[in-house]
């Protein structure tokens, strides 16, 4: 079975009448790519700061890599790392020292602080510029470098609060690929949240989505998406030949049908599972050819809009 990372326990967070997040109960498995999704101010990052030590829940409380959050806050920060959403690295200051400082707050030796260091900016692409300043260095490469930051000391578990915030699309694959690396080769557990939910469709293993402080939804995207298109009923995609005249007034008077949605060649049924034989016979006998057939794929953003809204 594997093991859980994370843990958390009717975690709650008030700021005088204010509830930033409120009896959060989840869990994290080890060697997992997680996606907290959520809104502005669902408590995404006021979670991040609690799990981290940095932040003392009002109630509740949670275990991190074994750790108590609340008791053993110092020990959660030996083993966990955290990317801020925006960075937190000096810019006078080159690659390589802005790697060599954050060593030395984590007590990493000088000699093997300078093998780490050397390690790191080869991972993320960033040895043939380790001794340029960090404020000459485009947005992309300013948040390798931050990566860089976060995993010098080999955390197991990894934060990483909006990673490709302001990239652009090649910025954003080269991450994306890091992300996807580092898990697959040192087995490292990933917190991720993000704005771009096409990047967390194309990365995370599961997904939790937070709205108001409470947890919405723990799910993979598979068995998301299986509940977005339902057990009964399901919008069907159609690519015909063509769309005969009166075809689409035909499928509308169908039994189970409840709504046909024309765009271009292709037809979009939403129809009880029942009703399939009788809508490609239908189709079939006004002439058209069926030439694909598939259940709707629902996309990252409207899974999450759907949970967004029924909160």
């Amino acid at each position: 079975m594997t093991e859980n990372v994370i843990e958390t326990y009717s975690l709650t967070k008030k700021y005088g009448d204010f509830t930033a997040v409120d009896e959060l109960d989840m869990s994290v498995q080890e060697g997992e790519i997680y996606g907290f999704l959520g809104p502005n101010g669902a408590g995404k990052t006021t979670t991040i700061l609690m799990l981290m030590g940095l932040s003392v829940p009002t109630t509740g409380t949670a275990m991190v890599a074994g750790y108590d959050i609340i008791e053993s806050s110092r020990e959660i920060r030996t083993v966990a790392s955290i990317l801020p959403e925006y960075s937190s690295l000096y810019g006078e200051l080159t690659a390589f020292q802005n790697l060599d400082y954050i060593g030395r707050l984590n007590d990493i030796p000088k000699e093997a602080r300078e093998d780490k260091i050397g390690e790191m900016l080869e991972i993320v692409g960033m040895s043939d510029w380790r001794d340029e300043k960090f404020e000459a260095f485009s947005r992309g490469m300013k948040q390798r470098v931050c990566i860089a930051s976060a995993l010098i000391k080999d955390p197991k578990l990894v934060f990483l609060d909006e990673p490709t915030l302001g990239l652009d699309p090649m910025g954003t694959k080269e991450v994306r690929e890091l992300i996807l690396r580092l898990n697959r080769e040192k087995g490292m557990t990933v917190v991720l949240t993000s704005h771009l939910l096409n990047e967390v469709q194309l990365t995370c293993d599961r997904v939790s989505i937070i709205n108001k402080g409470s947890l919405v939804v723990t799910e993979t995207l598979e068995n998301l998406h299986k509940q977005m298109t339902g057990v009964e009923e399901r919008n069907v995609e159609f690519k015909l030949s063509d769309v005969p005249e009166g075809l689409i007034g035909n499928l509308e008077a169908l039994e189970g049908v409840k709504q046909v949605a024309q765009e271009d060649d292709r037809l979009y049924v939403y129809a009880g599972i029942e009703s399939d034989y009788n809508v490609s016979k239908t189709i079939v006998d006004h002439g058209a050819v069926i030439l694909l057939m598939r259940p709707k794929e629902y996309s990252m953003e409207e899974i999450f809009m759907k949970y967004y809204e029924e909160v």
